[in-house]
């Protein structure tokens, strides 16, 4: 992979200088003075530009002329060369503090941090936004900090109007955001990558001992009062020594819960995605098609960004390829499964068992079929739910 095409990563950057060439000094006020809580993120081959909150009137023109030296948390994203034409942020008004409007009630020190430097108006409530609420709350200001429930689309941004220069997003994914729209308003769209990975495979790996050794059923059994004499095949599941363990995406999560794995005995991990990974070889990790990992797995994972090629991936088709002990644990997004034949996999004894920590929709309505089954667990959406891994989304010390 050539450094074009090679996506480096810096940790919250807290000093930044303009090197000897100062041929756009003019383009860098201030640069030379210690900058702290700034971050920027560009996500390869998708147009995505994102910076933290905290410095807002700072201009960054290109990439191009940064040296960044002294980093902690957080992090600064960019690619190798063709960067100062496609990253360029709209400075704020300096006339007065930037106005930010947050979607959530979200960690106490995050809107600290953000009343230090902006005027901040806030959904104050644990219940999600209305839309109606959400334009309202987003007229006139500099910056939107929103969460993966809020739909932020162009009749939004229509509503905001010209003086929205940021939208920041407490999660990893970004599907909720019409990119395309803020592309063209020259609005930079901030996401979380990597705070919530070590959270998110922590519940990976917890949901996928749960069903394959039947945890929840092992508990109703104490409470209602079916536990009987020990039998030799009650409540038997599925183990992971000797399993093999297929990863659909080999991002960070999912070389995060392959790691996670690894102490557990599996004697092999596949995994299928756009290309090979360089880090799956200190894994032994091997790339295969999709279809082999569907045939040779004993566990599915699906730890992949949701994209318009693979909504509805795993449908009957895939679970019909599947070994009928195999389990399916999906924590990536909801419309990477079709519901439907998922429960019907279940039901009918196509698979072992599944475990899903996302839905389509959120929240899953409570007569929903995967309910029913005893096969089945359904979890929340809460695989960022440490408290270490929820404030850092929003603030670094």
């Amino acid at each position: 992979m050539g450094p074009d095409n090679q996506l480096r990563v810096f940790r919250y950057v807290t000093d930044l200088k303009c090197p000897s060439d100062n041929s756009h000094s003019e383009n860098w006020p201030g640069l030379s003075e210690r900058v702290e809580r700034i971050f920027l993120h560009l996500v390869r081959d998708t147009g995505v530009y994102t910076f933290n909150m905290m410095r807002p009137r700072f201009l960054i023109r290109s990439f191009k002329h940064i040296q960044a030296s002294v980093f902690s948390s957080s992090y600064l994203h960019f690619k190798s060369g063709r960067i100062s034409q496609a990253c360029k942020l709209k400075a704020m008004s300096t006339s007065s503090r930037p106005k930010v409007f947050v979607t959530r009630r979200v960690p106490e020190d995050g809107i600290n941090l953000l009343k230090e430097h902006c005027e901040v108006s806030q959904w104050n409530s644990d219940d999600a936004i209305t839309r109606e609420e959400l334009i309202r709350g987003i007229k006139g200001v500099d910056a939107l900090f929103c969460l993966l429930t809020d739909k932020i689309d162009e009749g939004i941004l229509d509503a905001a109007g010209d003086s929205l220069r940021a939208i920041g997003t407490m999660s990893v994914g970004y599907d909720h955001i019409d990119l395309a729209a803020c592309r063209k308003r020259g609005i930079p769209v901030g996401y979380t990558p990597d705070v919530l990975t070590s959270a998110t495979a922590e519940l990976t790996v917890a949901l996928l001992l749960n069903v394959s050794r039947r945890l929840g059923e092992g508990v109703e059994a104490v409470k209602d009062g079916s536990w009987g004499t020990w039998s030799p095949l009650w409540m038997c599941g599925q183990g992971l020594d000797g399993a093999t363990v297929g990863i659909l995406g080999l991002g960070r999560i999912g070389l995060a819960v392959a790691q996670c794995l690894k102490p557990f005995g599996v004697s092999k991990i596949l995994y299928s995605g756009n290309s090979e990974k360089d880090e799956a070889k200190q894994l032994q990790a091997e790339f295969v098609t999709f279809d082999e990992l569907l045939k040779k797995s004993d566990f599915v994972l699906g730890c992949c960004a949701l994209t318009k090629e693979n909504i509805g991936l795993m449908n009957k088709e895939a679970f019909s390829k599947m070994k009928k002990t195999a389990v399916f644990i999906n924590t990536s997004r909801g419309g990477l499964v079709n519901q439907d034949d998922l429960y019907e996999a279940l039901k009918y004894g196509e698979i072992f068992a599944a475990g899903v920590d996302v839905t389509s929709p959120e929240p899953l309505p409570t007569d929903s079929s995967l309910l029913s089954l005893s096969n089945c667990v359904v979890l929340p959406h809460i695989g960022s739910a440490t408290m270490k891994a929820r404030n850092a989304i929003f603030c670094t010390d």
